[in-house]
């Protein structure tokens, strides 16, 4: 991310011919959320002028508490490159302070400057994150709404004719590029309908901007083909669902300290330490990774998606892989993480917990580099290998009972996090869904 500053933005705007600049942000959910001004007005937001109603934003403040404060950070400012050139509307990424000049407790990018400010202390002066996100093309009906009606019959890795979404994907691609993103690889995933595009890794405030960007660049571009994107974890019974793995490692000064070439797996004691502390807290970390009652259906045993608490670097069942390159490349790959995740507050909670790992000196288990969906229960028992939680309910609890995880959200967005995810999973379990009736209708 280039080192903007304020008049560089000024500067920028007028070369570029911007008439619209979006002031975004999100919700404690990551739901990207943008207040819109007139060129005119960017003075003014650049001192941080800028009020909105934070009552109406989902988890921030009360009614009678709602003025909010938005300070972009000029580092964002990107012109979006499918808008015309005469009036170009641009955006800015927000950070949301207090109107007493503190910053917003609610703000999700705040929890994740806290984490990165602990790292820092601890001697770690970046946190590079290089995620993997897969989503799903639709088409729509008549009326322009989803469906779950893919768009071709193609697999991994296939080309047209099978992969009708190609075009559109190379116009995201396209686009991507175009707002600043160096795009490593862009493929046809495993499932009917299903692509993903991998972008270079980045310090994690930086990508967790991205994210929620990439997510809003491709849902237009799908548009503009005809077709609607989806990050939701698993809209389809009986194939894949959509993951967004994390690659994750810590620099020193420019070295990469998880790597070392004088053990027999060339990972250092932080590393092996993060890991411990991914391990031991991962079930609470999965409350924020895995946020929806949806994501509990992706994470099933035959569909490539995590399901066990065990690390290995020789295969792809474990929640932990560790990729082979090493020396710079030396990282871990947490993928139990869906795309629609908050990726401020899943970093934030994965950096915490890592860095408690190497505080305490967690150790982590064996690697395991067996097939652990082959295992049987006595065998991973025996191996002290648990599972995550099944459903978003138990997932609470586990988040409910680990208090650094709490304190990596802070109290404002874990209290309001909790209300609104058992309001979540209460209106679900009353549900009679379609396979019920299928099921019983006829039966009882």
């Amino acid at each position: 991310m280039p080192k903007l500053t304020n008049d560089d933005v000024r500067s920028l705007a007028k070369e570029l011919g911007v008439k619209f600049i979006r002031m975004q942000f999100t919700d404690i959910f990551g739901v990207l959320k943008n207040v819109s001004i007139t060129v005119e007005q960017l003075e003014k937001a650049l001192a941080g002028e800028l009020m909105f109603d934070g009552s109406s934003i989902e988890g921030f403040v009360r009614i009678e508490e709602s003025d909010m404060y938005l300070r972009p950070d000029p580092s964002t400012f990107v012109v979006f490159p499918w808008k015309p050139r005469d009036g170009a509307v641009a955006r800015l990424i927000c950070d949301i302070y207090n109107p007493d000049g503190t910053p917003f407790a609610g703000d999700p990018r705040y929890a994740l400057k806290r984490a990165l400010k602990e790292a820092e202390a601890m001697g770690y002066t970046t946190m590079n994150v290089g995620p993997e996100a897969e989503f799903f093309l639709f088409h729509v009906d008549s009326d322009g709404r989803p469906t779950t009606i893919t768009h071709d019959r193609a697999g991994y890795f296939d080309l047209t004719p099978v992969d009708l979404g190609e075009n559109a994907r190379r116009d995201m691609v396209l686009a991507l590029e175009e707002m600043g993103y160096e795009i490593e690889a862009s493929h046809h995933e495993v499932a009917p309908g299903q692509h993903e595009i991998d972008f270079k890794y980045s310090h994690a405030l930086d990508i967790a901007d991205k994210v929620v960007t990439f997510r809003f660049v491709v849902r237009t571009i799908a548009q503009r083909h005809g077709l609607h994107a989806t990050f939701m974890p698993k809209p389809i019974y009986g194939i894949a669902g959509s993951g967004m793995h994390l690659n994750q490692s810590l620099m020193r000064n420019g070295e990469n300290v998880f790597y070392d070439p004088n053990t027999p797996n060339q990972l250092s004691e932080d590393a092996m330490y993060y890991i411990g502390g991914l391990l031991k807290h991962a079930k609470a970390i999965t409350t924020i990774t895995n946020p929806n009652v949806n994501s509990y259906k992706r994470l099933v045993s035959g569909y490539e998606a995590p399901v066990y608490i065990a690390w290995s670097a020789r295969n792809r069942s474990p929640l932990i892989r560790i990729p082979a390159k090493r020396g710079l490349s030396t990282r871990i790959e947490l993928r139990s993480p869906d795309p629609s995740c908050n990726p401020y507050l899943a970093l934030a909670v994965c950096l915490r917990a890592g860095l408690d790992g190497i505080k305490n000196k967690i150790a982590p288990p064996p690697a395991c580099d067996r097939n652990i969906y082959d295992m049987s229960d006595d065998e991973r028992r025996e191996l002290q290998i648990s599972n995550l939680p099944e459903s978003l309910q138990e997932a609470l609890v586990e988040l409910q009972q680990d208090e650094l995880i709490k304190d990596a959200l802070g109290r404002h967005i874990y209290d309001r996090f909790m209300d609104a995810k058992r309001i979540e999973w209460d209106r679900y379990r009353v549900q009679v869904s379609p396979w019920e009736l299928e099921e019983y209708l006829t039966k009882f």
